[in-house]
């Protein structure tokens, strides 16, 4: 009996752990089926996943390949403070600008007679690029004129020998002040030792024209025609040159130093060559101070200094020029003429150096307006005629607004030595370029 139960209870020990072993093995191949299904569901989403990685991927590429051929084939337009195009090739560029100031003026009335009034004066259109290696520039004045009297820079260029040469219409390279830009100089206008006296009316010249720049000097030569683009054909002839030299020229501090010859020989068909200043301000009582008449087939012969510096917020600029104006009869004439000017930005600022042209630019504008106190002292002598001698003092204020938009304020007390006459002038000008 005892056999019996043992045998059962051995029999019913061995069927149970069959059982559980089994029921064991059923729940490993449920759980071993759910991970294949599993693995094969991940294994399904990754090739799912790389067929799209690879559509991508061609898609990709293709855009590259398309952006590649836009970057070779189309132009590129620059907007930054006006307009300008290059070619793919880089070969044409392409750029438009122009300038709008607008004057008013007011007098303090003493001798001569002047009127009060409000003018454009200057409202240029400029076009300039390159093509194939060369530089060109067409620029017209609408308020000096609709056909050649408003021709300003109308030239040809090319860099060669280290340096540019320049084909055409075109400032001559002499006189600091002249070769400033309108749009960056000081006060309204320029002082005598410039076209606003000492060239009188030859601002613009014909001719060819070599600048070299190299760091801190430049040297330029230019010989012309005395023409303008308007004036009258002749066979006059001149020549110019102008050497600059910056011993400083740091981001904050610049001293510079510069020195130019001029002499023109008039000819057959020559206009007067005049010394003319305007001493109370444009649109003010005018003095004549030499003339070489064209007839004559004489020459005006000047030579100048000059030296101007800008460290921080100051800035200082002075030439001295003198000219033998030659006469048919008699003995000749000679002028001499100086100017001292500066500035003071009185909100921060500095007034940068064009290296490349030896002169100074407007001071950098960014998310504030810049204040600048000015203030000028200019003067003129006829030397070998007593009395006649003319001054300027000039006080003013400029706001820039931003890098485009400048509003000045001048205010100019004359003396004419040789009249007695001391007008004053209110001006004031909105100025925006672009």
């Amino acid at each position: 009996m005892r056999h019996s139960i043992l045998a059962a209870s051995v029999a019913l020990a061995v069927a149970s752990a069959s059982f559980s072993a089994a029921a064991q093995s059923q729940t490993r191949d449920a759980e071993v089926a759910a991970l294949r299904a599993q693995l094969a569901e991940m294994q399904a989403k990754i090739e799912a996943l790389e067929v799209r990685t690879d559509a991508q991927s061609d898609i990709n590429i293709g855009t590259q390949e398309s952006l590649d051929k836009m970057a070779t084939t189309m132009p590129v337009v620059d907007t930054k403070g006006g307009l300008k195009v290059t070619s793919a090739d880089k070969k044409f560029e392409f750029s438009a600008g122009g300038r709008i100031h607008f004057d008013a003026y007011a007098f303090d009335r003493d001798q001569a007679a002047t009127t009060g009034t409000s003018e454009f004066r200057r409202a240029r259109i400029t076009l300039q690029g390159k093509a194939y290696g060369w530089d060109y520039k067409f620029e017209q004045d609408f308020a000096a004129g609709s056909g050649l009297d408003g021709f300003r820079d109308v030239y040809i260029a090319r860099s060669a020998l280290g340096g540019k040469f320049t084909i055409g219409h075109f400032k001559p390279y002499r006189s600091m002040e002249e070769l400033t830009s309108s749009n960056e100089i000081l006060m309204m206008e320029r002082p005598f030792a410039s076209a606003t006296g000492l060239f009188n009316g030859r601002q613009f010249q014909q001719g060819v024209g070599y600048l070299r720049a190299d760091g801190n000097y430049t040297a330029g030569v230019s010989v012309f025609n005395l023409r303008s683009a308007s004036g009258s054909r002749n066979e006059g002839v001149g020549a110019a040159g102008r050497v600059t030299f910056a011993p400083i020229n740091t981001e904050d501090s610049t001293l510079h130093f510069g020195g130019w010859l001029s002499q023109e020989n008039a000819n057959q068909g020559s206009a007067d060559l005049a010394f003319a200043a305007n001493y109370a301000g444009r649109r003010g009582p005018s003095q004549t101070i030499a003339t070489t008449t064209g007839a004559s087939r004489n020459q005006v012969t000047a030579a100048g200094i000059e030296a101007a510096g800008s460290f921080g917020p100051l800035f200082f600029q002075t030439e001295y020029a003198n000219a033998t104006f030659n006469q048919p009869l008699g003995p000749d004439q000679d002028v001499a003429t100086w100017y001292v000017q500066g500035s003071w930005l009185l909100n921060g600022g500095h007034k940068a150096y064009k290296p490349g042209n030896g002169i100074f630019a407007s001071p950098k504008v960014a998310d504030r307006g810049l204040w600048e106190l000015t203030a000028r002292y200019d003067t003129v002598e006829n030397k070998d005629i007593a009395d006649l001698d003319v001054s300027s003092w000039i006080v003013g204020m400029n706001y820039y607004v931003n890098p485009n938009l400048r509003f000045m304020f001048n205010y100019t007390k004359g003396d004419n030595g040789f009249t007695g006459d001391e007008t004053g002038q209110y001006a004031l000008r909105t100025q925006f370029s672009f």
